[in-house]
């Protein structure tokens, strides 16, 4: 048995396998010939490879930045990283947690088939870290082992669903249609940013976009997106070290090389991750958007598929950087004033506020132009900095770890459902979820999907 949940897991957990599937299934319901359906499921399963490789590429050039960080600057405090505390809660979960995750991702697809919501979530290893918290919380609950995978399935399809449906106004705004979703738990953020935007740009106002820059010519090399990621980068990996010192870095992180050589090769990296991202983005794109035409006809009318974060990438690749920025001084900022009240300190993780930073200015760029792109993504910072200190008490004894949850969906589900766990048992947890199903099925507006 439990072997078959391990394969289970490295299945569903599985980006590039799941969304080839997906494609694979697609095609044949169109009755696709031979060649035409293999060569969109294999470009589609390469393309996400292609993505993952990008990064894995960006975390490993972002992990020894946050270690210099926070050497440098000597602050100590829970790092959220979705990774680490998944990591640790597998080991108590592991098997609530596939189970969760595998009829979790049969209820997302039976509330897009006879329901408004159009949408099928298909990150897969954000349902895998989702349908861990899920499993943690729901045990804290006291539910027992049937009732547990029960309550967490339902809870899992019900926010793979409306994660994507509430920011799916500010993609329209972005793509300019209406095909895919973004499939990454950090939606509210997102969402928020994009309002953020709104708010900052003003009625009737023209915003400039983050892609419209007027460089002065001499500096025009900088309209060169991975130019100028690279050389941002350079600048920012060489500060911190130098703060951070070269005996630490030396010693801790490069294996005896010079730690400015060590930070411009990290820098680099990151730069050619980023390059890599929106390569396999662009490859992706291209096949499961026609592909999907077989799902939304023969299983799921209308149905959208919900990608991961980097495919919003290509659409503002400035505003990727500048909300990676202004989301890493949200966090800061944040773990200032957290400091100063005395609560929990949450350091601000470099590769949350890289992932979600990115997309939130991506967002309030769409909406607000340059300003939006600042403001919405620095918003985003202070969301996925506070949520997590509300989200530590659901938690049981994970809630002492010295890691957490990190993007904003996670916190705001953790908190919605373990705030109902502790006032009012598994039993409420039960009747919210039979309401939220209740009013899902609910066919307001017939015409328009949700």
């Amino acid at each position: 048995m439990n072997n078959v949940l391990t394969t289970l897991i490295d299945v569903l957990s599985q980006p590039a396998i799941l969304v080839a599937l997906i494609a694979l299934i697609g095609l044949l319901a169109q009755k696709k010939n031979m060649s035409d359906t293999l060569k969109g499921t294999t470009k589609t399963f390469v393309g996400f490879l292609v993505i993952a490789a990008g990064a894995g590429i960006l975390e490993t050039s972002l992990v020894p930045f946050g270690s210099m960080f926070q050497e440098a600057f000597n602050v100590s405090g829970v790092v959220p990283n979705n990774e680490a505390i998944v990591a640790l809660a597998l080991n108590e979960y592991g098997s609530n947690t596939a189970l969760i995750m595998f009829f979790g991702m049969i209820v997302n697809i039976l509330i897009a088939r006879f329901t408004r919501f159009k949408y099928i979530f298909l990150t897969g290893h954000h349902t895998l870290y989702m349908a861990c918290m899920l499993a943690v919380i729901m045990a804290v609950a006291g539910f027992d082992t049937v009732p547990l995978i029960a309550a967490g399935a339902v809870a899992l399809g019900i926010i793979m669903t409306l994660s994507p449906a509430i920011l799916q106004p500010f993609m329209r705004k972005l793509t300019g249609n209406d095909n895919v979703a973004l499939g990454h738990f950090s939606a509210v953020g997102y969402a928020i940013s994009g309002l953020v935007g709104q708010a900052v740009k003003g009625k009737g106002k023209e915003a400039t976009s983050t892609e419209e820059i007027d460089f002065p010519k001499g500096l025009g090399f900088l309209r060169d997106s991975t130019v100028s990621i690279a050389l941002t980068m350079i600048v920012m990996y060489f500060v911190v070290a130098i703060a951070a010192g070269p005996a630490y870095i030396e010693s801790e992180l490069s294996d005896g090389t010079n730690f400015l050589v060590f930070s411009l090769v990290q820098a680099g990296n990151f730069a050619a991750g980023v390059f890599i991202i929106l390569a396999g983005v662009r490859l992706v794109l291209a096949e499961i958007v026609p592909a999907f035409k077989g799902i939304s006809t023969k299983l799921v009318p209308n149905a959208k598929p919900a990608l991961d974060v980097p495919i919003v990438f290509t659409y503002a690749p400035n505003a990727v950087l500048i909300g990676f920025f202004s989301s890493f001084i949200g966090g800061l900022f944040s773990m200032i004033v957290m400091a100063v009240v005395g609560s929990t300190i949450i350091l601000p993780g470099v590769v949350p506020h890289f992932f979600t930073g990115a997309a939130a200015g991506v967002f309030g760029n769409a909406t607000g132009g340059l300003k939006g792109a600042v403001a919405g993504s620095f918003v985003n910072g202070i969301i996925i900095s506070f949520l997590p200190v509300f989200l530590l008490p659901v938690l049981g004894e994970l809630g002492f770890a010295n890691t957490t949850f990190s993007d904003a969906d996670f916190g705001v589900g953790g908190i919605f459902f373990g705030s109902l766990a502790n006032y009012g048992g598994p039993m409420a947890i039960v009747i919210s979820l039979a309401v939220i199903l209740v009013l899902m099925a609910i066919p307001f507006g017939k015409k328009k999907s949700a």
